[in-house]
């Protein structure tokens, strides 16, 4: 049981590489608290302090990400090993930009911001693997608002998606009315409306009333990516 735990804390992406001497010794210094949680317990609300870091180890979680300002919701669903927004735990704005829920039971591990500063960062491979996150993270995000607007219809409405969901695989619900994406992504009622068409009969999205289902964002994900390969290719050779 104990390697069992040892074994799955080792997958969470801030402790890959770390041997197990320096693990054991992490193990006595940071004070650790496992919790479960029932389904459709709560975990974090948007818009709370972070203040620590959460790592899920098994189980199924949802996010909902809210804009009020623009009235629209987008949830997500993901699985353990996973670790909660730690690019919340530092910064200009600290607080949570999703709520998130247990779907099923959940098995989690919080620790504390305090023994992220006092003991954890004084690990080399924890600070390396830390500043991983953050760096693909903040690459990834540019390279999304880069291409923003760029594109037919079909390009903005994925770009629009992939822009706002932390990640590129697994189901997404959005929740919005069409005129409200057709203006924040720069294009016509007329235009989205035929595109979400064109995703429902491709078994892409499924539709109805300000609601549009993404069984699996992956497809999507990388035809976006391989139509602007294509199109850099393409500029290239001219």
């Amino acid at each position: 049981m104990e390697e069992t735990m040892y074994d799955k804390l080792l997958q969470l992406p801030l402790f890959q590489g770390i041997c197990k001497n320096d693990f054991t010794t992490i193990l006595e210094k940071v004070k650790l608290h496992f919790h479960k949680y029932t389904p459709n317990t709560s975990i974090v609300k948007q818009g709370t302090t972070c203040k620590q870091l959460i790592f899920i180890l098994s189980g199924s979680v949802q996010s909902e990400s809210a804009d009020s300002r623009h009235s629209y919701t987008i949830e997500e669903t993901f699985t353990g090993p996973h670790v909660i927004e730690p690019y919340s735990l530092f910064g200009m704005h600290t607080s949570y930009t999703a709520s998130y829920k247990a779907l099923t039971e959940v098995t989690a591990l919080i620790i504390d911001k305090s023994y992220v500063v006092a003991q954890l960062n004084n690990y080399e491979i924890f600070r390396l693997n830390y500043l991983n996150i953050l760096s693909n993270r903040a690459q990834t995000i540019y390279n999304k608002l880069w291409n923003a607007h760029i594109g037919n219809t079909r390009n903005k409405i994925i770009n629009f998606l992939l822009l706002r969901c932390a990640s590129q695989t697994g189901p997404k619900t959005l929740y919005i009315k069409m005129e409200v994406l057709a203006e924040l992504i720069d294009d016509t009622r007329i235009n989205v409306s035929k595109v979400l068409n064109e995703f429902q009969q491709q078994g892409l999205a499924e539709l109805s009333r300000k609601k549009i289902i993404i069984p699996e964002l992956k497809p999507l994900a990388e035809e976006y990516e391989n139509s602007f390969t294509l199109h850099s290719l393409m500029r290239i050779s001219s």
